[in-house]
């Protein structure tokens, strides 16, 4: 701005004085000179710290004054160093350029490293550039000759191919005399290239993406979508036409745009197609070229070694966004030990609850391994991963679906109680009972018994008993029995000490895993893929693409409203929303004996389903996805009618909670502080509980936020991972890499 006005100022002088202009100018440039000289600071102590009241700011929000000499100086400006995220993310919300800054240089010292230190040395350095630039990769663009190595070849879609020599960069300084202050250094504001000219956002309308020219614009959310369509087997007809809707969103209708978009989608399938999950023949081998090319998805990889099992832990990055969004204060589940005999290595599934209450893979550990020293391992690893990009994250509840399963690695690393879920037992009995009973009479009694057994835990009868007159009442049953005698006696002690000890978790949570189970069971033993099971390397591959786009394209449908067909099914995915659906006048309940209740097929309306033992777990639906050992929807939508009626069992999730609050009601032995601290928990619980009734009977979320009392708090810390309040000793240097990349990780997730 300011070389611009001195020109206008030098033609005007020419213009209106003639053969005198060249006195007028000396004199011109002598005065302008004085004034830069008056206006220039050469110490840091006479410049003010800003501490702009906004909670994001941007330059324009700052007082610049000049720093240096009249020679060299800077437009520069000093604020406290625990708002330096909230700048750079301010400086990104630009409304003319909106862009990201990422970092281009750093340098460290460590305290006393120096002994003669200036007012501006600096502790930290760090020079941000605008992720258009500096390179530029358009028509007649250059690519510094240092950059050509880091090219990634196999992602034709990857952020440097966006960069337009953009010119806008700032300069970072932690500084060594006052570690709590930062210096701000900006060299270049304006987003313009080397010509001047500017070169990406909104006023440019040339660069509206990766090579604009060439190539309409393939953001990453468009990308996902165009590549989730294509693993899941989606004619190209149908994913070029919702690749073209994307795109005429920036372009309109254009015959170029539409056949660039064709060799486009055309070229990802081919990719796909062409796409091998064994990188090596020999297994192992292949598994380890896979974590090492794909880093950012492997959260903890152990290889196989004499002392050492196989572990590898995956983790992509829209797994860990939903993560953090959806598993912060709310709970995580966890389907343990799927495949444990048709695959070489189990499934480990750790879920989360989205906002529909379906269960959301988040986490896939694969290994055989169950010692507690191993699920430590990648329980820690998990957790750093998270924390280090929300360091507050935390998790209120970890429902398991084992008896057997460790939970002190659980309490240890995420420090919440855990819960049961007895969605794998309901299941793992009533399949055994269909296939070894052929009597339909015989299966209902028999899985009715079998809740009884649980049951009698909460109703003061004595489990042993209730199981040897069940083993008894059904020795002519020899199939089934065998396979109980086998498969669930020596182990059925510990399941109901469990269940007695660990609060259980409700029906909803339970259909939720046991709708994930089954998605993940038709994915993997498809007919076609049998002889693949053995092989580490497909089963990750599977798991990455197929299973991996069915989610996010199941998410993206329902957040977006598009693709109605996919977001139809996936909001009736689980047992529980389709038993939403069912009107109540379409169930009857037997009111004599409460023996069974009748319900309407929705697909047949002059078919009947029964539902025996109504209002329990271990209800027995005669239809046909009942009897395959899913939790049908129209038993739950039975024990939803069940549920306040009289005559009627509670489930086994609501005997166990009524039971840990009536031993929180017992009198402690000591009349005096205990006591005080069991009516403090009390109300505490039931003030949350009395929230959550209410929440969910209210119809207007914005009455009910509302009526709830107005809660003061500490503004959120984005930013406190790497940056501590008192300077710290210096730490390896793998420590401070591990700092600066979470500090970069926040302000793109901040952005997404």
């Amino acid at each position: 701005m300011g070389k611009a006005y001195n020109l206008v100022a030098v033609k005007f002088f020419k213009n209106s004085f003639g053969k005198k202009s060249e006195k007028k100018i000396k004199e011109f440039r002598f005065w302008e000179g004085k004034a830069q000289q008056m206006d220039i600071i050469e110490s840091l102590h006479d410049i003010s710290v800003q501490n702009p009241s906004v909670e994001d700011f941007s330059a324009a929000d700052l007082k610049w004054v000049k720093f240096g000499t009249s020679e060299r100086h800077d437009d520069v400006a000093l604020i406290p160093y625990a708002r330096v995220d909230d700048f750079i993310f301010g400086e990104s919300s630009n409304v003319e350029s909106p862009t990201r800054f990422h970092i281009e240089r750093g340098r460290k010292r460590d305290i006393g490293s120096l002994r003669d230190i200036k007012s501006d040395t600096f502790l930290r350095y760090w020079l941000y550039w605008c992720s258009f630039g500096p390179e530029d990769y358009g028509d007649g663009g250059t690519i510094l000759q240092s950059r050509r190595y880091r090219l990634n070849t196999r992602n034709r879609a990857a952020r440097p191919q966006s960069m337009r020599g953009c010119t806008c960069h700032f300069v970072v300084k932690r500084l060594y005399a006052r570690p709590a202050l930062a210096l701000i250094i900006y060299n270049d504001r304006r987003h313009v290239n080397k010509s001047g000219f500017i070169c990406h956002g909104p006023l440019d309308r040339d660069a509206i993406g990766p090579r604009a020219k060439q190539v309409p614009y393939v953001g990453h959310e468009m990308q996902q979508q165009t590549m989730s369509m294509i693993y899941l087997g989606i004619p190209e007809e149908n994913v070029l036409e919702k690749h073209i809707e994307g795109i005429q969103r920036y372009y309109g209708s254009d015959v170029k745009v539409n056949s660039l978009a064709s060799q486009y989608v055309h070229k990802l399938g081919m990719v796909v197609k062409r796409s091998t999950h064994e990188l090596d023949l020999d297994d192992q081998a292949s598994i380890r070229l896979w974590a090492e090319r794909n880093k950012k998805s492997t959260f903890y990889y152990q290889d196989t070694s004499e002392t050492e099992p196989f572990i590898l832990g995956i983790q992509t990055e829209w797994q860990l966004q939903q993560m953090i969004r959806f598993g912060h204060r709310s709970l995580i589940a966890v389907d343990s030990t799927f495949g444990i005999k048709r695959l070489k290595y189990p499934v480990c599934t750790l879920l989360v609850f989205d906002s529909r209450q379906h269960a959301l893979p988040v986490t896939w550990v694969v290994t055989r391994s169950v010692a507690k020293s191993d699920i430590s391992k990648w329980m820690k690893a998990l957790l750093d991963r998270v924390r280090a990009v929300d360091p507050t994250w935390k998790v209120n509840g970890f429902l398991i679906d084992d008896a057997a399963a460790e939970t002190d690695p659980i309490r240890e690393t995420f420090s919440c109680p855990v819960l049961l879920s007895v969605w794998r037992i309901r299941r793992s009995w009533l399949r055994h009972i269909v296939k070894k009973c052929r009597n339909i009479e015989v299966q209902r009694e028999i899985f009715r018994r079998l809740g009884e057994i649980v049951y009698s835990i909460w109703g003061g009868v004595d489990p042993s008993v209730v199981l040897e007159k069940f083993t008894q009442d059904f020795v002519d049953q020899t199939e089934f029995m065998q396979y109980f005698k086998d498969a669930w006696l020596p182990k059925f002690e510990m399941w109901l000490t469990t269940m007695k000890t660990i609060p259980l978790a409700s029906q909803e949570a339970s259909g939720a895993i046991e709708a994930y189970h089954v998605k993940l069971k038709m994915k993997l033993f498809d007919d076609s893929h049998l002889g693949a099971l053995q092989r580490v390397d497909w089963l990750v591959h599977k798991l990455t693409t197929e299973l991996h786009s069915s989610y996010w394209l199941d998410r993206y449908a329902d957040e977006s409203n598009s693709f109605q067909t996919v977001k139809d099914d996936y909001i009736n995915s689980t047992s529980w929303h389709r038993a939403l659906q069912i009107p109540d006048t379409d169930v009857t309940l037997d009111n004599n004996n409460n023996l069974f209740a009748k319900i309407v097929s929705q697909n047949d309306r002059q078919r009947v389903h029964l539902v025996w033992n109504p209002g329990s777990e271990f209800s027995f639906c005669d239809c046909e996805w009942s009897l395959r050992g899913n939790l049908c929807k129209h038993v739950v939508k039975v024990n939803m009618i069940c549920e306040n009626r009289k005559g009627y069992e509670s489930s086994v999730s609501f005997q166990s909670y009524q039971e840990i609050l009536m031993s929180m009601f017992k009198k402690p032995l000591d009349d005096s502080l205990e006591l005080d601290m069991s009516v403090g928990w009390l109300n505490q619980i039931h003030d949350q509980i009395q929230k959550l009734v209410e929440l969910n009977r209210s119809n207007d979320i914005g009455t009910f936020v509302s009526s709830l009392p107005l809660k003061w708090c500490e503004k959120r810390n984005r930013t406190s991972i790497g940056r501590p309040a008192t300077v710290k000793p210096s730490s390896s240097s793998k420590n401070n890499n591990a700092r600066k990349k979470s500090r970069k990780r926040k302000r793109l997730s901040r952005l997404n």
